[in-house]
């Protein structure tokens, strides 16, 4: 099969490699036909995820076709369209009982990151019962892709955590795919305003295109503009959709009291936190890696047209294309590419 294979800190190569084969009694072997690049795969590239070991194929997202699974496997049989959850759970283990399936003790994030991935022809699932979804026939698969990561991750780790509810005031630091899926199922909840922050103005655009109420670049004004559009009192619900240092800080400086800070972000360096002037204002802050609970609520709501997905999509290439789409995927603020999908088979 061909596959994209990391190769070190900033290297990759499409190779040809063996087709994976039945590991354990659990596994399913799915046949791609869709997948995407995630930023996760750009910080992998980078040297920042040292669990990704060189020779691993990258990738944790996509929907394909069920080929083979082994003799444990229940819910599942050879020809069976599949969405591939970028989360890996054993479904029995304390963590995942608990719903936190990220934490799995023999899964988590391991797609891509410490075991083969979806950017290839096929993969191997572990645990196929409880890490893959049943795709409902004629729906929409690019849409579809969307739900193996950024809207699980926008819903669960910005929405949920931030506690967004009705008539609440939310501003969302970032526009990039993970920040619109945050704003997109934000929507779920009819927030009274929803401000989002970017120093993209055509990604504000599309912002304001998915719900925003309003836009904003950031400056040394945007806090007290967010405080001018909420009577003073700043965002009861600030989610932090970027993943550096500056971008956490401004949430600091725009969350209202007693409000919620809800980091999505991967920070590879150090934040300074405020306590100084945040101890006393009754703040929340979370973090979370996202465990895909709610997938089959939002699988749901894509198939019934309530969560327009596919509006996430840019562009689109083919898997011998993958250098193309990585560099237009790095670049985004050059090519104005949001999500890209792979078309695999």
């Amino acid at each position: 099969m061909r596959a994209l294979v990391y190769k070190g800190p900033g290297a990759r190569q499409l190779e040809e490699r063996p087709n994976p084969t039945i590991q354990q009694a659990d596994d399913a072997i799915v046949r791609v036909r869709r997948t995407t690049i995630c930023g996760t795969d750009l910080h992998i590239l980078k040297g920042d995820v040292p669990t990704c070991l060189p020779g691993t194929v990258l990738g944790h997202e996509g929907v394909g076709a069920i080929e083979e699974v082994g003799s444990a496997v229940r819910g599942f049989r050879p020809g069976d369209t599949v969405l591939i959850s970028c989360i890996t759970s054993c479904g029995w283990c304390d963590y995942c009982r608990k719903g936190m399936y990220s934490h799995c003790l023999d899964g988590g994030w391991i797609l891509g990151n410490r075991i083969d991935g979806t950017q290839a022809e096929y993969v191997r699932i572990p645990h196929a019962d409880f890490s893959l979804h049943h795709v409902p026939d004629g729906a929409d698969e690019d849409a579809l892709t969307m739900l193996s990561d950024i809207l699980p991750t926008g819903f669960e780790c910005g929405v949920l955590n931030g506690k967004v509810q009705p008539g609440c005031s939310v501003a969302i630091v970032g526009s990039g795919p993970i920040g619109l899926a945050a704003l997109m199922t934000a929507q779920f909840y009819t927030p009274a305003i929803l401000v989002v922050i970017d120093p993209d103005r055509h990604r504000l655009e599309i912002a304001q295109c998915f719900g925003a109420t309003h836009v904003l670049t950031p400056d040394a004004d945007t806090a007290s503009l967010v405080k001018k559009l909420t009577d003073g009192r700043g965002a009861d619900v600030v989610i932090e959709a970027v993943g550096v240092p500056a971008s956490f800080e401004l949430c600091e400086d725009l969350v209202a009291p007693g409000g919620t800070i809800a980091n999505i972000g991967v920070h590879g360096t150090k934040v300074d936190l405020h306590l100084e002037r945040l101890w006393s204002h009754n703040i929340t802050i979370t973090t979370r890696l996202v465990d895909t609970v709610t997938t089959p609520q939002l699988l749901r709501a894509v198939t019934a047209r309530k969560l327009e997905a596919a509006a996430l999509v840019t562009h689109r290439f083919r898997l011998e294309e993958m250098d193309l789409a990585y560099d237009t995927f790095g670049r985004a603020a050059d090519t104005h590419a949001m999500k890209v999908i792979i078309q695999v088979s």
